[in-house]
């Protein structure tokens, strides 16, 4: 179960006859989602994907000791993402998956080889382009270890390719060496992704991609939720509140909260508009952060992520350990709505596939909702571009 706040601790600081306004635009905010042509993941996935991504993963760890996820942004942080949340702490017993093709360090991707060089591992490459400079350069690396260990057929079975389903570099390698392969539907870009094989596949791995499935979908039940999130963040905005902090309480809900900057920053951050994403995690960021958002320049708000019930019990004299950080929580709420900063909260009952699939599909949801409110197109990201055509330049010199 999720709940949501969006009353408390928001409403002195936003026009109440505008939001009456803006939530009355709903309908025909719905109507305009529903024009465009990149709205796919919120169609029903094909069941024979699913079928045919849960035998592929059985396979996979029925062969190899590990796979390496190449990807990056909407490729990977998805999956990335929901498999740390998920993941203990210490001494982590699911089947590894390396997620690489990241960075450009070189001291990074030669441990990295290092490393595989002695691990019985596979590849599953993911880029709808087919010509994302990282993944490029991370897959030729790691594709150059698994010709110095094995045979071209021996290769064929330890490269999944995840792209376009009829164009691109990558389709045509899949189709040309006869890889295993999976495809990204037109309808559905990175950021969007994540019922997608690009993510389902990694984490079929370790998790029941059938309840992740079923989750995701009863987020749909969310969307006039999802719609009063984005009005507000709207309203937020014109009242000068230009930052969106993040805020979890658990370390391994810090990548969910990268997912969510990506999700918001490509999908707002056009035209000169939109609200720069940014996260903490509490308690550590209370003690280094706390002290701007308490009393320093107001061009904040924040997003709590509250966790109600965690199956770990600590008793610290007499109390759960789980209910004192809530404590905490609730009590830095309230602080900073006393310091001026608006404080939005979302409460999970628990931490399980199906309420985390569901509050991604909401924040999917809101993202586009937003973009929509900002009179922006939620679904490209010319700016991105930019960067790539000056690296493309200096390199051709």
């Amino acid at each position: 179960m999720i709940k949501f706040d969006f009353k408390s601790y928001v409403m002195p600081f936003i026009n109440q006859e505008e939001y009456k306004t803006l939530y009355g635009m709903k309908q025909q905010v719905i109507e305009k989602f529903n024009s465009y042509d990149m709205i796919g993941w919120t169609k029903t996935i094909n069941k024979e994907w699913i079928d045919d991504i849960s035998k592929t993963a059985k396979e996979i760890k029925k062969n190899f000791d590990c796979m390496v996820v190449i990807g990056i942004g909407g490729s990977f942080l998805g999956s990335y993402s929901f498999e740390k949340m998920f993941q203990k702490y210490f001494d982590d017993k699911n089947f590894e998956v390396i997620y690489a093709g990241t960075t450009l360090s070189s001291k990074y991707l030669d441990e990295l080889s290092s490393y595989l060089y002695r691990k019985n591992f596979c590849m599953n490459v993911i880029s709808k382009s087919g010509t994302t400079m990282e993944t490029t350069i991370t897959y030729k690396v790691l594709k150059d270890i698994l010709k110095r260990k094995y045979t071209g057929e021996e290769i064929k079975k330890r490269i999944i390719i995840t792209t376009d389903k009829e164009k691109g570099a990558l389709r045509e390698e899949a189709n040309e060496q006869q890889y295993k392969s999976f495809e990204i539907p037109d309808d559905i870009g990175g950021r969007y992704s994540f019922l997608t094989p690009a993510h389902l596949l990694p984490l079929a791995l370790n998790y029941d991609i059938y309840r992740i499935v079923d989750g995701y979908y009863d987020g749909k039940r969310l969307i006039d939720v999802a719609y009063e999130y984005a009005v507000i963040r709207r309203l937020l905005f014109k009242e000068g509140r230009v930052v969106e902090n993040f805020c979890v309480y658990e370390q391994n809900l810090s990548p969910f909260t990268e997912w969510l900057k990506q999700l918001f920053g490509e999908t707002e951050g056009k035209n000169n508009v939109g609200i720069y994403p940014t996260s903490s995690v509490h308690t550590r960021d209370l003690h280094s952060l706390g002290q701007f958002v308490q009393e320093g320049n107001k061009i904040l708000f924040e997003t709590f992520i509250k966790i109600k019930n965690m199956d770990n019990f600590i008793d610290y004299n007499g109390q759960n350990l789980q209910d004192i950080n809530n404590i905490v929580l609730d009590s830095v709420m309230k602080a900073h709505f006393k310091g001026n900063v608006p404080c939005l909260e979302i409460e999970l009952s628990e931490l399980d596939l199906e309420t985390i699939s569901s509050l991604i599909y909401f924040f999917l949801l809101a993202a586009a909702f937003s973009g929509i409110l900002f009179e922006v197109n939620p679904f490209n990201q010319p700016g991105v571009e930019v960067y790539k055509e000056e690296v493309r330049k200096s390199l051709n010199k």
